[in-house]
C-alpha cells in the first residue's frame, strides 16, 4: 500500500493517496470507508454535494483506527457564497458526520455549479466570504487545514489579496491527457499543494490502446499507471471506488514511470469525451 505523505504549508501531513467517494451512496459508503481503511488507506475525501457525508462519518467512527490516524476531508458546497451560509454548512457537516473536527475542508468550486462553463462571473467577493468562514473554523480548531477546489490562477490570486491564511491545497481535475501544468506550477510556487481528482479520467482513459500498451510495459493496470502518473507529478491522488478489489490495486503503485514516459503521458492527446459523465460541469459540461 502506498503510504507516502506530503507536508502542507501549515506543517500538517496529508497522505498522498486518498479514497474519493463521489457516486458512492450514503447507505453504502460506510462499508467502503471501512474496507479502504482495512487495506491501509488513511485519507478519505467527501463533499457536501456528494450527499454521503453521514455515511462517510459512520465509516470513520466505526473503522477501529484511532481518529487522529485518519485524514478526513469534505467540501463547502459551491453554492455557499456568503459567510453565514458557508459557516453554517461547516457546522452542519461536522454534525452530520458525527466528528469533532475535520482534517481539511475546501471550497468546492469558485462558481456555483449551474454557472460553471457558462458564466464569466468568478464570484470574487463570494469566495472571499466563504474563505473567511473557513479561516474562522480553522482558528476555532474545527478544521486542521483549509483549501480550495477547481480554482484557476485568477481565482487564487484574488483570494490571496485578502486571505489571512493561505489555502493549503487546490483540488483539480488532473489526469493523463489533461494535465494543467501552468496551474500546477503556479500552486507549487505559492506553496499550495495540488490534489488530483478523477486521476483515471472517470474511467474513460481505460479505453486508450497506447496507455494500455505502456501499462503492460510496466506490468501494471491502466488505473495503476494513471494513479502513479499523478503521484509522480507531485500531486495528491484521489481515485474513487467503492470496490475493495480496485481499492487494493489502486494502492499498489510503488513502481517508477521513467522520465521519458512521464513526458509522453504529459503530452498525451486530450480524450474526446468523458462518456456518459460528459454532462458534469467538472468535465466541461453544463447543468
Amino acid at each position: 500500500m502506498y503510504t507516502k505523505t506530503i507536508t502542507l504549508n501549515n506543517g500538517i501531513k496529508i497522505p498522498q493517496l486518498g479514497l474519493g467517494t463521489w457516486f458512492i451512496d450514503d447507505d453504502k459508503v460506510a462499508e467502503a470507508v471501512k474496507a479502504a481503511v482495512d487495506l491501509g488507506y488513511r485519507h478519505i475525501d467527501t463533499a457536501q454535494a456528494y450527499g454521503n457525508e453521514r455515511g462517510v462519518g459512520e465509516g470513520v467512527r466505526n473503522c477501529k483506527i484511532p481518529r487522529e490516524e485518519l485524514f478526513v476531508v469534505s467540501k463547502v458546497a459551491a453554492e455557499h457564497k456568503t459567510y453565514e451560509s458557508a459557516a453554517k454548512s461547516i457546522d452542519e457537516t461536522l454534525e452530520k458526520m458525527g466528528l469533532d473536527y475535520l482534517d481539511m475542508m475546501i471550497i468546492h468550486s469558485p462558481q456555483p455549479w449551474v454557472e460553471v462553463n457558462q458564466s464569466e462571473n468568478r464570484y470574487v467577493e463570494g469566495n472571499r466570504e466563504a474563505w473567511r468562514a473557513l479561516e474562522d473554523a480553522y482558528k476555532a480548531g474545527k478544521l486542521k487545514a483549509i483549501g480550495v477546489s477547481n480554482f484557476q490562477i485568477e481565482d487564487i490570486e484574488s483570494l490571496l489579496e485578502v486571505a489571512e491564511i493561505k489555502p493549503m491545497v487546490n483540488q483539480i481535475l488532473c489526469h493523463i491527457s489533461n494535465t494543467p501544468e501552468e496551474l500546477i506550477e503556479f500552486c507549487k510556487k505559492n506553496d499550495i499543494a495540488v490534489e488530483a481528482y478523477s486521476p483515471i479520467a472517470h474511467g474513460e482513459i481505460l479505453n486508450q490502446p497506447e496507455i494500455k500498451h505502456m501499462a503492460d510495459k510496466y506490468g501494471v493496470s491502466v488505473a495503476q499507471l494513471c494513479i502513479r502518473y499523478t503521484l509522480q507529478l507531485g500531486t495528491i491522488s484521489l481515485p474513487k471506488t467503492g470496490n475493495p478489489k480496485h481499492m487494493k490495486t489502486n494502492g499498489n503503485v510503488d513502481f517508477e514511470i521513467s522520465k521519458e514516459d512521464m513526458e509522453i503521458l504529459k503530452n498525451f492527446k486530450k480524450i474526446e469525451s468523458y462518456g456518459a459523465s460528459s454532462g458534469f460541469p467538472v468535465y466541461g459540461g453544463k447543468l
